[in-house]
């Protein structure tokens, strides 16, 4: 029947597909590629369908965000900071040092990892401030805070009462995909819906964002990969 998308931060891309002889409307997630499929049994209307898909949003993206490897990082990988890739290394000192775009990490191993996740917080954190202040200035708004978590959810939230919420592996993702993800949020404190006038204030903070929209579906589970934990 073709592919819809459910709204939110991240989208989720949904195929659809009627079935006569299903007899419940089911939501399917391949183990190979994470394709989302809903089968709707006969009589079931596309808006009807969709409403259920919408509804079980936070479970999809759970468990889309499960199917990635999840390993540890350490010496020897690769990372991408708001789009500057960088090389982990084997540290001498006690603490963790950035030469130009390499990242020298403490031993052992697990010190390294915690202070590697603390720095990326402190530069998710800077960015993410960069981008909200001069989203929100264009708006003439102001938001109540902002708060940085590892949601695997959304991207980020803005609350009715103007509190900003972003996952800090965003800082992991493009700088334009970071933006455009304060870009959206922001824009709530505006339209607190998703509604046209919501999407008109996206453009008009952001301008085209379909690239970036396109990045997070397709890339995004991935930046949940990486563990940073003891």
């Amino acid at each position: 029947m073709g592919v819809r998308t459910l709204p939110g931060n991240p989208e989720i891309t949904v195929k659809l597909r009627k079935n006569p002889r299903a007899r419940r409307l089911t939501l399917r997630i391949s183990r190979v590629d994470g394709a989302v499929t809903l089968t709707m049994p006969r009589g079931v209307s596309e808006r009807e369908a969709l409403a259920f898909a919408a509804e079980k949003q936070d479970w999809l993206l759970g468990h889309l965000a499960k199917q990635e490897l999840h390993r540890p990082v350490g010496p020897g990988d690769r990372l991408s900071v708001a789009g500057v890739t960088m090389d982990l290394a084997e540290g001498s000192g006690r603490r963790l040092g950035v030469r130009g775009t390499v990242i020298d990490l403490p031993q052992p191993a697990e010190k390294g990892r915690i202070q590697l996740q603390a720095w990326l917080k402190e530069q998710a954190r800077a960015e993410l401030i960069r981008a909200s202040d001069r989203y929100a200035d264009q708006l003439g708004l102001r938001y109540s805070r902002l708060t940085l978590r590892d949601t695997r959810s959304r991207w980020g939230s803005c609350s009715s009462a103007g509190a900003l919420m972003y996952s800090w592996r965003l800082i992991l993702a493009p700088k334009p995909v970071l933006d455009y993800v304060a870009a959206h949020e922001v824009a709530h404190l505006a339209e607190m819906n998703h509604s046209p006038a919501f999407w008109r204030v996206v453009q008009t903070l952001y301008g085209p964002h379909k690239d970036a929209r396109d990045w997070l579906r397709r890339e995004g589970p991935g930046l949940h990969r990486y563990r940073f934990d003891a």
